[in-house]
């Protein structure tokens, strides 16, 4: 056999690289990033491909698989709008690269469009020059539903109107960098950006330092710290205000909160009374010094603003009068976003910089003009017509950008005579054709328009700083108009191509600027509450599953062959109509196939296997910034195992499944126990787990270990408590009622019983914060001190099912303490003067 020969590797190399880029073709007309308007490739991008030729076609796949694998296995996801499942994020396998050229002139012009906007802002809320010198009309800015009445006069804590900026840009036919939209509202997309850079960075590691990519910490780094600045105190208390997890984007706040550090809130988490800002936690009202909005602003406040609005504070807008919260960005910040104003940002940054716009915006022009709107109307086939104020707020027959060219000769003399009657509704662009970038499709590359969103961020010196990247979307159609942009379908990292080595750094702060703190007592109600669900969820999946697992056992082992074996089937089955696990009527009577194949997959009953898996992982969706990688990892997992397993099954194959579940269940337990930090939130997940398997152990004593029961029974019951092995290392004799009961409901010592439930809610809840300082045991206290002495003070000779019954209500009625106590409760929630610790 002939051994290589000199050179044979990069002769490969080579070829792969020829292989690779050879067929690559950009479109008629517009331009392209790989392939320059000379026909040749740009420098930077074949460096990056004969970097990727070098790795070999298997290895290149695996990459792109592990890609998609963790993505999978982070849970990285987003949701189209008017939908309630999430999806996949679709994360482009080819990063979008930008030479440092082009990216000097992006940064330059991003930074000034940011102060330009800044400053119209300040006019706008301020004194008014804009329009009283005619640079504006006043109908492009009040016609906006953004333009917050309000809050004029009213100047943001820091002066700054924008902490955070957006700029949507395309390379139009001429190589220039032109802006299609501004971000000032809530600028979306930071946090996918950041897990972008993390999954191709991870994937193409050595290419990624090769070519000398800057790094995104210092730019987080600078936001927060200049977030921080606009409070008053050294430390303070930084909330990211979300929607909720209904939000298209829920993931990434979660995922910025947990990176950051922010607290994340919801609406009904946050107070403004007496002038301050407050988040409502388990230890009582916390101050809030900075809100970092990722709501519109005219949600924020249901008393001066959007009336019927259940996300925002009531009386916020009052606390920012007063000066005592800064809110980024500021209310009314979004009337910068309007299309409206687009067509006089060059007159407007003139004016106020006395520079022109690096990065011009697509051409516009707001039909609220007589001579603006008739040259829209002469020209109207070649143009774009869109809602002047937003497509949210239209009050037109458009709710989104068209190309009138493409309308029909009735519908285009519909939208002209529109434009004729209320032209201040419309505004006419340019259609422009954008650039493309190259898009791994099928093994092969291949060009598609995308859009690139830049952010700047304001820093601790009060200076925009822009991230050196961004957030990509790519189209997946070959149409490289801008208007086919609404809906991009793959987004991808972007890589400055550097000319020297990036000095590694982190979201570290010096050693000595940091306050140790050991534990964390400030935890949100909402964040209690749904930490206490996840535990009750996760701890009912358990039962329901070894409910099932028993009952599975059985049906193999032919047990209900006999008299007393058919007794037991019977109860585990009743247990499980019982508990919602399969409907408690049936038309027509279930196969033991049947029966079981229902209570794993039945997604109709909220007690199925596949029900509860569901609520786990919605409820975990939910405080995602407060659980570890694996733990939601394990919960993601665990649902997807039956989900896939929605198909009929027979015993041996559900078998399988469930102890796959159970042991995916453990380990959520186990991670819980040695990895979460011993503070409140590991409390509230630990009290729910302790209350569910109390509740559930007292149903599993009633109906297999009470005065009915057979040796079968409390066999049956010796599986459900897992305590078969121990039970048999006490006793050689074999089951007896006594014996099982005192393990089952008294003993101390295994961690299934009923007392070792009591015993440790007992615990935990005395370590919770106290309403009143007056030496009087609260509810849950009371309860669960109560409820925990009768059973270490209980023999199991005395147990009756009254008693049996009794603890069960009292656990239930427990939660309901524990609820009323800690969690929101809407206009019952305790109230800031009557709590403690007040900070």
């Amino acid at each position: 056999m002939l051994g290589p020969t000199p050179g044979s590797a990069s002769n490969a190399k080579a070829r792969r690289l020829v292989e690779m880029t050879a067929a690559y073709r950009p479109l008629d007309g517009a331009p392209d990033e790989f392939i320059g308007a000379d026909g040749r490739p740009r420098g930077h991008w074949l460096e990056f491909f004969d970097k990727m030729a070098g790795l070999g076609g298997d290895d290149i796949a695996r990459r792109f698989e592990a890609i998609e694998r963790n993505i999978r296995e982070q849970g990285v996801s987003y949701r189209a709008y008017g939908e309630t499942v999430d999806r996949t994020w679709p994360l482009s396998h080819m990063p979008l690269l930008i030479s440092e050229q082009d990216w000097a002139v992006i940064e330059a012009g991003v930074t000034q469009r940011a102060e330009a906007f800044e400053g119209l802002l300040a006019d706008l809320y301020g004194k008014g020059e804009l329009v009283s010198e005619g640079f504006l009309p006043a109908a492009a800015v009040t016609g906006s539903a953004d333009f917050l009445h309000p809050m004029v006069g009213v100047k943001p804590r820091g002066g700054r109107y924008l902490s955070l900026y957006a700029a949507d840009l395309g390379r139009g036919p001429d190589g220039q960098w032109w802006v299609l939209n501004d971000r000032t509202q809530a600028p979306s997309g930071l946090g996918y950006a950041l897990e972008n850079r993390l999954n191709l960075s991870r994937a193409f590691q050595t290419i990624y330092r090769d070519m000398n990519v800057p790094r995104l910490a210092p730019f987080f780094q600078a936001f927060r710290a200049g977030l921080a600045g606009l409070a008053s105190r050294s430390e303070p208390r930084i909330c990211l205000h979300t929607p909720g997890p209904f939000s298209e984007t829920y993931y990434e706040q979660a995922y910025l909160a947990r990176y950051l550090g922010f607290v994340l809130v919801e609406g009904a988490d946050l107070v403004a009374r007496d002038g301050l800002a407050h988040v409502r936690t388990i230890a009582g009202m916390k101050r809030a010094d900075v809100i970092w909005r990722r709501i519109d602003a005219d949600f924020a406040d249901p008393l001066e603003l959007k009336g019927g609005s259940q996300l925002g504070v009531p009386g916020l807008v009052e606390t920012i009068r007063q000066g005592n919260v800064a809110v980024a960005n500021a209310l009314g910040a979004g009337v910068a976003e309007t299309p409206a104003l687009l067509g006089f940002m060059t007159s407007i940054a003139g004016h106020l910089l006395g520079e022109k716009l690096i990065l011009p915006t697509i051409a516009t022009w707001w039909c609220g003009q007589e001579a603006e709107r008739e040259y829209v109307l002469d020209r109207l086939e070649d143009m774009a017509i869109a809602p002047a104020f937003g497509a949210s707020t239209s009050r037109t027959l458009l709710g989104r950008s068209v190309v009138a060219g493409e309308l029909t000769k009735v519908q285009r003399d519909k939208l002209a005579n529109a434009i004729r009657e209320r032209g201040a509704d419309f505004v006419g662009q340019e259609v422009v054709r954008l650039s493309t970038t190259p898009v791994w499709v099928e093994n092969r590359l291949e060009p598609r328009p995308f859009v690139l969103r830049v952010y700047a961020a304001v820093g601790p010196d009060g200076k925009f700083q822009v991230m050196p990247g961004g957030f990509c979307r790519i189209s997946d159609r070959v149409d490289s108009r801008a208007l086919a942009m609404g809906q991009g379908v793959q987004t991808s990292d972007v890589w400055i191509a550097g000319s020297r080595p990036v000095e590694p750094t982190t979201l570290l702060p010096r050693g000595d600027t940091v306050s140790i703190r050991r534990i964390m007592g400030n935890l949100p109600s909402r964040a209690a509450d749904n930490l206490f669900w996840l535990g009750r969820y996760i701890e009912r999946a358990e039962a329901t599953l070894r409910l099932i697992r028993c009952l599975t056992r059985r049906a193999i082992e032919n047990e209900d062959m006999f008299q007393e074996g058919a007794a037991t089937t019977q109860r585990l089955r009743k247990l499980l109509a019982d508990w919602g696990a399969v409907p408690a009527k049936l038309k027509v009577p279930l196969t033991p196939q049947g029966f079981l194949n229902a209570a794993m997959f039945n997604v109709d009953e909220y007690g199925s296997a596949v029900s509860l898996a569901r609520a786990s992982q919605r409820t975990a969706s939910v405080i995602r910034e407060r659980l570890s990688s694996d733990t939601w990892r394990i919960v993601v997992d665990l649902g997807q195992k039956l989900e896939d397993g929605r198909v009929p099954l027979d015993e041996p194959e559900i078998l399988e499944l469930t102890d796959g579940a159970l042991q995916a269940l453990a380990s959520i337990s186990g991670l819980a126990q040695e990895n979460m930090n011993r503070v409140a939130g590991w409390r509230f997940l630990e009290i729910g787990r302790r209350l569910e398997r109390g509740v559930n152990t007292c149903r599993f004593i009633r109906a297999f270990g009470m005065e009915q029961a057979r040796a079968a029974d409390f066999d049956v019951l010796l599986d459900l408590v897992d305590s078969q092995i121990t039970y048999r290392s006490r006793y050689i004799a074999g089951v007896a009622p006594y014996p099982v009961r005192d393990m089952a409901l008294l003993d101390p010592y295994n961690p299934r019983s009923v007392a070792f439930q009591t015993e440790k809610l007992a615990e935990h809840i005395g370590t919770l914060p106290v309403l009143k300082l007056d030496g009087m045991l609260e509810a849950p206290n009371r309860i669960a001190i109560e409820v925990n002495a009768d059973l270490a003070t209980k023999v199991a000779a005395c147990i009756t099912a009254e008693f049996v019954i009794s603890v069960e209500r009292r656990l239930m009625g427990l939660a309901d303490a524990v609820a009323a106590r800690y969690f929101l409760q809407g206009a019952h929630a305790a109230q800031a003067e009557k709590q403690v610790g007040l900070a």
